[in-house]
């Protein structure tokens, strides 16, 4: 639980060396270099690899532009030995090495040989001059309510004493033992108010981070009341560790013993309140906000807001934005306010906050789901506009970046719901640096539902769509491409994200087509053929942006009618083999087969028959996408249905041989043992499940691309919409 609030004990940084405890940061050292790369650790202990080679029967080095790739992988790992020893010394531990370039087996050994023997000697000057200084950002024991740091002094007493009662008696509270770490305590009184760990940790740091109630209510009774409020290395009380691990059990059994615990600050003058924001326990957040408001700063609200929003705790941003509007427009260290944050949400419904039961809910979108993130926008953007002109509004929302064209390229429909229901008449009109409307935006980022608003603002729509688009090429200082219009927009090759929304490049391609038709279908017919400056018009920027995904999808449909046409041949050669050699045999005497008579023996006949006709059919609907000619429109129909019609042919010919083989068996063994057709009866049903199993992802692919996304273009929502209090008072 320290690694989540206190900096400097990282998984991913190498211990600090101050050149105090020598031994201990050698061992932690080792421990995290092997767990980075053994190899690394390996350089060290045995040096690095010198690339040689032979001139004259004798090894020289070679020169860097002789390197192989073996040699630069291994001086790469001797770099990345180096850089780790570089990055965990105090700088002022340089002076003991000489001004020879060094390589890491070096440092380690004169580091070792240096300090180990001060340390052995009881020499307290780590450096020949002395100076050495201690950790900048250490702070002074006397800045904080610090533990005793008894066990942390640089005398061999305090050392052994922390290897042989510390470090157990950490690893005792680490698992909840309480009756053990009774007896180490019982050994030394100082321990239950001293600093145990690294960090400046005591035992109730370390047992309330680690989540057992029990341990914290039995220690507690050992503890007098100054104890409970004891601070860290980075001034983090026991209480923030129990608020950050959201342990309500433990949080009130220290509120109990010390009521003003949720108001003292800890690490980067956080209040508790934010530890717990920070680690989404919402809860945790809810129970300590009223009792931690009132002492809040400007600081602590626009920090524990941000930090609400980019946890998902909406709930208590909206519950803030209320009680202090001034947040709407407030900027956190990027400049960006909450609405910037907001717009970028593609998954607004992934949050620790789900619940709407907020005293007055905010009427937002009906065709959304009330959540209150939406809420939240809905308030911010209203309180914007209310305390701000209309200049001063959009400025906000354009500054650091326009957010209007943030939430169109990430498709968030709810979010610019309500903002362009709140002020439809200008956000319509709004324009990015490159004159593309949020419609364009929703083009060229294939978002249909923010496309589909095109369909509601009626006439305003032929006006918005002749927006010629520019781009601006960074080796030029005039714009380019100043004539592309919305269909070369949707000419273009969709963004890797939205192409990878369907697997395979032909159901992709699919998907491009459709796109590219349905915005045809509302272009003035004067726009269809116009040319962007590269004398191109949309359907030839079309042809030349999708020519690689058009012969990726040639290849794959190739590829798969290949397979399943073998595996239709086959299937029509078994059971024209099983026709002729019928089961049963044949009547000597009238030629007829023996069981003709029978109703297992019909089944087969029926069925076998069946498969010969149905897997035929699929032989020849999979040689028909062989020798289709691959154009690009023949993706958007004719190529997924002649897909979807000889898997289903296939399907049905499985089925079929699956029932002639299965009355086969009848047919066969039903005079002898009866149990052995109905198991083969019921085996033969495997290869079918695992037929749609194998072929499931397959399957809804093509209805995907051929069907559902026909119809992504007619809305089922709409964008802009008309509150019940707005329409009261018309």
């Amino acid at each position: 639980m320290s690694n989540i609030i206190t900096e400097g004990h990282s998984i991913s940084r190498p211990p600090y060396f101050n050149g105090r405890n020598y031994t201990e940061w050698k061992e932690r050292m080792r421990v995290f270099i092997q767990s980075v790369d053994f190899k690394l650790w390996l350089v060290i202990k045995n040096g690095p690899k010198v690339p040689t080679k032979l001139v004259d029967n004798k090894e020289v080095e070679k020169s860097e532009d002789e390197y192989d790739e073996d040699d630069m992988k291994s001086l790469e790992l001797e770099a990345k030995a180096k850089n780790i020893l570089h990055c965990a010394l105090n700088p002022d531990i340089f002076e003991i090495f000489s001004d020879d370039p060094k390589s890491a087996k070096q440092m380690w050994d004169e580091l070792d040989r240096f300090f180990f023997d001060r340390e052995m000697t009881g020499a307290n000057s780590p450096t020949p001059q002395g100076q050495l200084s201690k950790d900048p950002n250490t702070p002074d024991a006397t800045q904080f309510n610090s533990p005793d740091l008894y066990f942390f002094q640089d005398t061999r007493e305090s050392m052994d004493k922390f290897l042989d009662l510390c470090v157990p008696l950490h690893k005792l509270a680490l698992r909840g033992n309480w009756e053990a770490a009774k007896v180490i305590l019982a050994k030394d009184d100082r321990l239950k108010h001293a600093a145990i760990a690294s960090g400046w940790a005591t035992l109730l740091h370390v047992a309330a981070g680690a989540n057992d109630s029990h341990f914290v209510e039995e220690l507690l009774q050992e503890l007098k009341d100054e104890h409970i409020a004891l601070q860290d290395y980075m001034g983090n009380t026991a209480f923030s560790f129990a608020v950050a691990s959201g342990n309500m059990e433990i949080v009130k059994l220290l509120m109990d013993r010390n009521p003003h615990l949720p108001t003292k600050r800890g690490g980067n003058d956080y209040t508790p309140i934010q530890f717990a924001v920070m680690q989404g326990k919402c809860d945790m957040a809810r129970f300590l906000y009223d009792m931690t408001k009132v002492v809040f700063q400007d600081k602590d609200k626009i920090k524990l807001f941000f930090t609400c929003i980019k946890t998902g705790n909406y709930h208590m941003a909206l519950e803030m934005a209320r009680e202090w509007e001034e947040l709407a427009y407030a900027r956190d260290e990027n400049k960006d306010t909450a609405l910037h944050l907001l717009a970028l949400n593609q998954n607004p419904l992934d949050s620790c906050c789900h619940c709407s039961e907020i005293k007055d809910p905010i009427q937002i979108n009906p065709d959304m789901k009330k959540h209150v993130m939406f809420q939240l926008v809905n308030f911010l953007w209203k309180t914007i506009l209310r305390h701000k002109d209309h200049s001063e509004a959009f400025r906000i929302i354009s500054v650091p970046s326009q957010l209007l064209f943030d939430a169109a390229e990430v498709g968030n429909f709810g979010f610019l719901s309500e903002l362009i229901s709140a002020y439809p008449s200008m956000i319509i009109w709004e324009v990015d640096n490159k004159n593309q409307s949020i419609i364009h935006t929703a083009v060229s980022y294939r978002h249909a539902s923010i496309f589909n608003l095109v369909h509601e603002i009626g006439s305003i729509k032929d006006i918005i769509i002749s927006y010629f688009v520019k781009e601006n090429n960074p080796l030029c200082f005039q714009p380019k491409n100043k004539n592309n219009t919305l269909l070369h927009l949707a000419a273009k090759l969709a963004p890797p994200d939205r192409l990878e929304l369907v697997s395979g490049a032909a159901f992709q391609m699919c998907l491009e087509i459709i796109w590219f038709k349905e915005v045809k279908k509302i272009m003035p017919p004067s726009f269809i053929k116009l040319k962007n400056s590269d004398g191109l018009t949309a359907e030839e920027l079309f042809t030349k942006e999708h020519e690689g995904l058009r012969k990726e999808g040639e290849e794959w449909m190739k590829r798969t009618a290949e397979f399943c046409m073998l595996i239709s041949t086959v299937i029509a050669t078994a059971v024209f083999a099983a026709a002729i050699n019928i089961p049963g045999g044949i009547d000597d005497g009238t030629n007829k087969p023996n069981y003709l008579n029978k109703a297992s023996f019909q089944v087969f006949a029926i069925s076998d028959a069946a498969a010969f006709v149905f897997s035929a059919t699929a032989i020849l609907i999979f040689l028909s996408i062989l020798i289709s000619r691959y154009a690009e429109y023949d993706f958007h129909k004719s190529l997924p249905l002649k897909l979807i019609c000889g898997l289903i042919t296939l399907f049905i010919s499985i089925a079929c041989m699956m029932v002639a083989f299965g009355s086969a068996f009848f047919i066969t063994y039903y005079y002898g043992l009866k149990a052995v057709p109905d198991i083969i009866a019921v085996l033969a049903c495997l290869p079918l499940l695992l037929y749609i199993g194998l072929q499931f992802s397959l399957w809804s692919d093509i209805i995907y691309s051929t069907f559902y996304c026909r119809n992504l273009f007619k809305p089922s929502k709409r964008m802009i919409y008309v509150a019940t209090k707005e329409l009261g008072t018309l």
